[in-house]
């Protein structure tokens, strides 16, 4: 009697089926076109994720130098100051600082000015 791996691949297949749940037309309901088209989506989801990261940086610099601009100062020589003084605080912090408390980033310029 040869060996079948019915349950096996049934499994594998409703997994992958469940990926696909959504996808256009034949993508979601073709062996081959789900294998496909959920191999593409999960490398485009792998990308998108990295790109996040550099998207939300770019985010955060462009609202420090709005900032900063507004303390009459450019971002590069903001961020030189903060090196200069021992500021560690990342461009995030300082960005949500930025927008939610002034008071808090003017002095945090102001440091900056000093070194």
């Amino acid at each position: 009697m040869r060996a079948k791996s019915v349950v096996y691949t049934r499994q594998k297949k409703k997994k992958i089926f469940r990926l696909a749940k959504g996808f256009y037309a034949t993508k979601k309901n073709r062996w081959r076109m789900v294998i496909q088209q959920v191999e593409r989506s999960l490398n485009y989801a792998y990308t998108g994720r990295k790109d996040n990261k550099s998207n939300f940086r770019t985010l955060w610099i462009v609202r420090l130098n709005a900032a900063v601009r507004e303390q009459g100062i450019s971002y590069s020589k903001f961020i030189f100051g903060l090196k200069k003084a021992n500021v560690a605080i990342d461009r995030k912090i300082l960005a949500e600082i930025a927008v939610n408390d002034n008071a808090t980033f003017k002095q945090i310029v102001d440091i900056v000015k000093v070194a």
